[in-house]
Protein backbone atom coordinates (compact mmCIF):
# COMPACT_ATOMS: atom_id res chain seq x y z
CA UNK A 1 0.00 0.00 0.00
CA UNK A 2 1.20 3.43 -0.77
CA UNK A 3 0.75 6.18 2.19
CA UNK A 4 -2.72 6.98 1.04
CA UNK A 5 -3.72 3.93 0.96
CA UNK A 6 -2.40 3.54 4.54
CA UNK A 7 -3.98 6.22 5.65
CA UNK A 8 -7.39 5.41 4.63
CA UNK A 9 -6.70 2.09 5.62
CA UNK A 10 -6.18 3.50 9.52
CA UNK A 11 -9.30 5.52 9.27
CA UNK A 12 -11.41 2.05 8.71
CA UNK A 13 -9.61 0.77 11.69
CA UNK A 14 -10.87 3.45 13.76
CA UNK A 15 -14.21 3.15 12.70
CA UNK A 16 -14.17 -0.73 13.42
CA UNK A 17 -13.09 0.28 16.94
CA UNK A 18 -15.77 2.84 17.67
CA UNK A 19 -17.96 0.18 16.41
CA UNK A 20 -16.83 -2.06 18.14
CA UNK A 21 -16.67 -0.28 21.95
CA UNK A 22 -19.93 1.39 20.93
CA UNK A 23 -21.10 -2.23 20.75
CA UNK A 24 -19.78 -3.89 23.75
CA UNK A 25 -20.78 -0.62 25.90
CA UNK A 26 -17.14 -1.03 27.27
CA UNK A 27 -13.80 -1.29 26.48
CA UNK A 28 -10.50 0.98 25.95
CA UNK A 29 -11.03 3.29 22.71
CA UNK A 30 -8.79 6.21 23.66
CA UNK A 31 -5.42 3.84 23.40
CA UNK A 32 -6.72 1.70 20.61
CA UNK A 33 -7.34 5.12 18.43
CA UNK A 34 -4.03 6.80 19.07
CA UNK A 35 -2.29 3.11 17.83
CA UNK A 36 -4.59 3.02 14.75
CA UNK A 37 -1.82 3.97 12.55
CA UNK A 38 0.57 1.63 13.97
CA UNK A 39 -1.77 -1.29 13.76
CA UNK A 40 -2.29 -0.58 10.44
CA UNK A 41 1.60 0.20 9.29
CA UNK A 42 2.20 -3.10 10.88
CA UNK A 43 -0.11 -5.44 9.16
CA UNK A 44 -0.74 -3.82 5.91
CA UNK A 45 2.68 -3.13 5.11
CA UNK A 46 5.99 -3.96 7.63
CA UNK A 47 4.95 -7.27 8.39
CA UNK A 48 5.72 -10.62 6.84
CA UNK A 49 2.29 -12.02 7.67
CA UNK A 50 -0.62 -13.87 5.39
CA UNK A 51 -3.79 -14.40 6.94
CA UNK A 52 -4.47 -17.43 5.26
CA UNK A 53 -1.76 -19.45 7.23
CA UNK A 54 -1.85 -17.53 10.69
CA UNK A 55 0.65 -20.33 12.49
CA UNK A 56 2.84 -20.10 9.52
CA UNK A 57 6.31 -20.95 11.37
CA UNK A 58 7.89 -18.67 9.42
CA UNK A 59 5.69 -15.51 9.73
CA UNK A 60 6.73 -12.35 11.60
CA UNK A 61 5.22 -12.04 15.41
CA UNK A 62 3.10 -9.39 17.17
CA UNK A 63 2.28 -9.21 20.93
CA UNK A 64 0.29 -6.37 21.66
CA UNK A 65 1.57 -5.72 25.16
CA UNK A 66 -1.25 -3.07 26.26
CA UNK A 67 -3.96 -5.89 25.98
CA UNK A 68 -6.66 -3.52 26.78
CA UNK A 69 -6.31 -2.26 23.33
CA UNK A 70 -7.36 -5.13 22.03
CA UNK A 71 -10.90 -3.18 19.69
CA UNK A 72 -7.93 -1.88 18.07
CA UNK A 73 -5.61 -4.76 17.16
CA UNK A 74 -9.25 -6.71 16.38
CA UNK A 75 -10.07 -3.96 13.91
CA UNK A 76 -6.64 -4.32 11.99
CA UNK A 77 -6.72 -7.85 12.00
CA UNK A 78 -10.50 -7.88 10.78
CA UNK A 79 -9.75 -5.76 7.94
CA UNK A 80 -6.74 -7.62 7.08
CA UNK A 81 -8.60 -10.58 6.36
CA UNK A 82 -8.03 -12.81 9.46
CA UNK A 83 -11.90 -12.49 10.20
CA UNK A 84 -15.17 -10.61 9.17
CA UNK A 85 -15.13 -7.06 9.91
CA UNK A 86 -18.82 -7.68 10.94
CA UNK A 87 -17.17 -9.52 14.06
CA UNK A 88 -16.41 -6.36 15.58
CA UNK A 89 -19.76 -6.01 16.30
CA UNK A 90 -19.71 -9.10 19.19
CA UNK A 91 -16.67 -7.10 21.02
CA UNK A 92 -16.94 -8.85 24.89
CA UNK A 93 -20.32 -10.60 23.79
CA UNK A 94 -21.26 -13.73 25.30
CA UNK A 95 -19.85 -16.62 23.18
CA UNK A 96 -17.74 -13.94 21.17
CA UNK A 97 -14.26 -14.90 19.81
CA UNK A 98 -13.22 -10.88 20.34
CA UNK A 99 -12.63 -10.88 24.17
CA UNK A 100 -12.12 -7.75 26.13
CA UNK A 101 -8.39 -8.85 26.25
CA UNK A 102 -6.32 -11.10 23.26
CA UNK A 103 -6.63 -14.79 23.64
CA UNK A 104 -4.53 -16.92 21.10
CA UNK A 105 -6.63 -19.99 21.87
CA UNK A 106 -10.04 -17.87 20.26
CA UNK A 107 -8.70 -15.06 17.77
CA UNK A 108 -7.47 -15.86 14.39
CA UNK A 109 -4.02 -13.98 13.88
CA UNK A 110 -3.64 -12.78 17.58
CA UNK A 111 -0.17 -14.56 18.67
CA UNK A 112 -0.10 -14.17 22.56
CA UNK A 113 -2.72 -14.01 24.78
CA UNK A 114 -1.75 -10.87 26.85
CA UNK A 115 -3.43 -7.86 29.39
CA UNK A 116 -1.33 -8.32 32.30
CA UNK A 117 1.22 -4.91 31.71
CA UNK A 118 4.42 -5.69 31.32
CA UNK A 119 4.26 -9.27 30.09
CA UNK A 120 3.59 -8.81 26.64
CA UNK A 121 7.15 -7.36 26.01
CA UNK A 122 8.58 -10.34 27.96
CA UNK A 123 7.16 -12.90 25.53
CA UNK A 124 8.37 -10.94 22.73
CA UNK A 125 11.70 -11.26 24.15
CA UNK A 126 11.58 -14.85 24.43
CA UNK A 127 10.04 -14.75 20.82
CA UNK A 128 12.76 -13.05 19.28
CA UNK A 129 15.50 -15.16 21.67
CA UNK A 130 14.00 -18.29 19.70
CA UNK A 131 14.12 -17.27 16.44
CA UNK A 132 17.51 -16.42 16.87
CA UNK A 133 18.55 -19.93 18.75
CA UNK A 134 16.80 -21.49 16.01
CA UNK A 135 17.84 -19.90 13.19
CA UNK A 136 14.79 -18.23 11.91
CA UNK A 137 15.04 -14.80 10.43
CA UNK A 138 11.22 -13.77 11.36
CA UNK A 139 10.94 -10.43 13.50
CA UNK A 140 9.08 -9.91 16.64
CA UNK A 141 7.23 -6.51 16.96
CA UNK A 142 5.50 -5.69 20.69
CA UNK A 143 3.62 -2.30 21.45
CA UNK A 144 3.50 -1.06 24.90
CA UNK A 145 1.80 1.96 26.12
CA UNK A 146 3.61 5.05 27.79
CA UNK A 147 1.84 4.15 31.08
CA UNK A 148 2.43 0.43 31.08
CA UNK A 149 6.45 1.06 31.38
CA UNK A 150 5.78 1.98 34.89
CA UNK A 151 5.60 -1.86 35.56
CA UNK A 152 9.41 -3.42 36.10
CA UNK A 153 8.91 -6.36 34.57
CA UNK A 154 9.54 -4.22 31.16
CA UNK A 155 12.89 -3.62 32.14
CA UNK A 156 13.76 -6.58 33.10
CA UNK A 157 12.97 -8.01 29.59
CA UNK A 158 14.44 -4.92 28.04
CA UNK A 159 18.17 -5.35 29.77
CA UNK A 160 17.57 -8.92 28.61
CA UNK A 161 17.12 -8.30 25.04
CA UNK A 162 19.74 -5.81 24.75
CA UNK A 163 22.16 -8.28 26.53
CA UNK A 164 21.48 -10.81 24.18
CA UNK A 165 21.42 -8.13 21.27
CA UNK A 166 18.33 -9.47 20.00
CA UNK A 167 18.15 -7.37 16.42
CA UNK A 168 15.25 -8.98 15.18
CA UNK A 169 13.19 -7.36 18.22
CA UNK A 170 10.98 -4.37 17.71
CA UNK A 171 9.67 -2.66 20.41
CA UNK A 172 6.89 0.16 19.87
CA UNK A 173 6.00 2.40 22.86
CA UNK A 174 2.31 4.37 22.23
CA UNK A 175 3.35 7.84 24.01
CA UNK A 176 0.07 9.12 24.23
CA UNK A 177 0.74 10.69 27.41
CA UNK A 178 -2.32 9.59 29.71
CA UNK A 179 -3.43 6.58 31.32
CA UNK A 180 -6.13 5.64 32.97
CA UNK A 181 -5.73 7.79 36.36
CA UNK A 182 -4.63 10.80 34.15
CA UNK A 183 -1.04 12.28 32.84
CA UNK A 184 1.72 9.56 32.77
CA UNK A 185 4.00 12.28 34.21
CA UNK A 186 1.55 13.02 36.97
CA UNK A 187 0.84 9.53 37.76
CA UNK A 188 4.68 7.67 37.63
CA UNK A 189 6.96 9.62 35.17
CA UNK A 190 8.54 7.03 32.65
CA UNK A 191 10.15 10.62 31.03
CA UNK A 192 13.16 10.31 29.24
CA UNK A 193 11.65 7.02 27.65
CA UNK A 194 14.35 7.13 24.84
CA UNK A 195 17.03 7.50 27.48
CA UNK A 196 16.16 4.66 29.51
CA UNK A 197 15.72 2.08 26.38
CA UNK A 198 19.29 3.52 25.05
CA UNK A 199 21.01 2.27 28.43
CA UNK A 200 19.59 -0.84 28.39
CA UNK A 201 21.71 -1.00 24.80
CA UNK A 202 18.38 -0.58 22.30
CA UNK A 203 18.63 1.66 18.90
CA UNK A 204 16.23 4.27 19.46
CA UNK A 205 14.11 5.65 17.03
CA UNK A 206 11.86 9.01 18.10
CA UNK A 207 8.53 9.81 16.06
CA UNK A 208 8.09 13.57 16.47
CA UNK A 209 4.25 12.38 15.51
CA UNK A 210 3.35 8.57 15.62
CA UNK A 211 0.06 9.08 13.54
CA UNK A 212 1.92 9.99 10.64
CA UNK A 213 2.07 7.24 8.32
CA UNK A 214 5.08 9.07 6.39
CA UNK A 215 7.04 9.07 9.93
CA UNK A 216 6.11 5.81 10.85
CA UNK A 217 7.23 4.20 7.43
CA UNK A 218 11.21 5.88 7.83
CA UNK A 219 11.33 4.72 11.19
CA UNK A 220 10.54 0.88 10.56
CA UNK A 221 12.58 1.36 7.49
CA UNK A 222 15.18 2.79 9.83
CA UNK A 223 14.35 -0.04 12.27
CA UNK A 224 15.21 -3.05 10.15
CA UNK A 225 18.84 -1.39 9.15
CA UNK A 226 19.82 -1.93 12.60
CA UNK A 227 21.85 -5.17 13.49
CA UNK A 228 23.34 -6.17 16.58
CA UNK A 229 20.76 -4.71 19.21
CA UNK A 230 17.07 -4.47 19.93
CA UNK A 231 14.63 -1.24 18.51
CA UNK A 232 12.63 0.66 20.41
CA UNK A 233 10.49 2.68 18.40
CA UNK A 234 8.89 6.35 20.75
CA UNK A 235 5.54 7.42 19.07
CA UNK A 236 4.20 10.74 20.54
CA UNK A 237 0.78 10.16 19.42
CA UNK A 238 -2.93 11.54 20.53
CA UNK A 239 -4.91 9.89 22.71
CA UNK A 240 -8.54 9.38 21.08
CA UNK A 241 -7.12 10.71 17.53
CA UNK A 242 -9.64 11.47 14.93
CA UNK A 243 -12.64 11.53 17.33
CA UNK A 244 -12.79 15.15 18.53
CA UNK A 245 -14.56 14.63 22.01
CA UNK A 246 -12.24 11.91 22.43
CA UNK A 247 -8.51 13.51 22.12
CA UNK A 248 -6.47 14.46 24.49
CA UNK A 249 -9.11 13.00 27.24
CA UNK A 250 -8.08 10.88 29.96
CA UNK A 251 -11.74 9.68 30.56
CA UNK A 252 -11.90 8.14 26.98
CA UNK A 253 -9.36 5.32 28.70
CA UNK A 254 -11.85 2.64 29.06
CA UNK A 255 -15.44 4.24 28.48
CA UNK A 256 -17.33 3.03 25.70
CA UNK A 257 -19.37 5.86 23.64
CA UNK A 258 -23.22 5.77 23.60
CA UNK A 259 -25.82 6.00 20.67
CA UNK A 260 -25.64 9.80 20.51
CA UNK A 261 -21.32 9.96 20.77
CA UNK A 262 -20.80 7.47 18.85
CA UNK A 263 -23.03 8.69 15.99
CA UNK A 264 -20.76 11.95 16.19
CA UNK A 265 -17.75 9.59 16.47
CA UNK A 266 -18.50 8.36 12.95
CA UNK A 267 -19.35 11.74 11.47
CA UNK A 268 -15.93 12.90 12.50
CA UNK A 269 -14.21 10.05 10.93
CA UNK A 270 -16.47 9.60 7.80
CA UNK A 271 -15.13 13.37 7.19
CA UNK A 272 -11.82 12.14 7.80
CA UNK A 273 -12.54 9.70 5.07
CA UNK A 274 -13.96 12.29 3.01
CA UNK A 275 -10.73 14.60 2.72
CA UNK A 276 -8.65 11.69 2.43
CA UNK A 277 -10.62 10.67 -0.78
CA UNK A 278 -10.12 14.09 -2.44
CA UNK A 279 -6.42 14.12 -2.56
Amino acid sequence: MNILELQKMANEVRKGIVTATHSAKSGHPGGSLSAAEVFTYLYFEEMNIDPARPDDPDRDRFVLSKGHTAPGYYSALAHRGYFPVEDLVTLRHVGSHLQGHPCRQHTPGVDMSSGSLGQGISVAVGMALSGKMSGKDYRVYTLLGDGEIQEGLVWEAAMFAGHRKLDNLCVIVDNNGLQIDGSVADVCSPYPIDKKFEAFNFHVINVADGNDMEQIAAAFAEARTIKGMPTAIIMKTVKGKGVSFMENQASWHGSAPNDEQYAVAMADLEKVGEALCQK
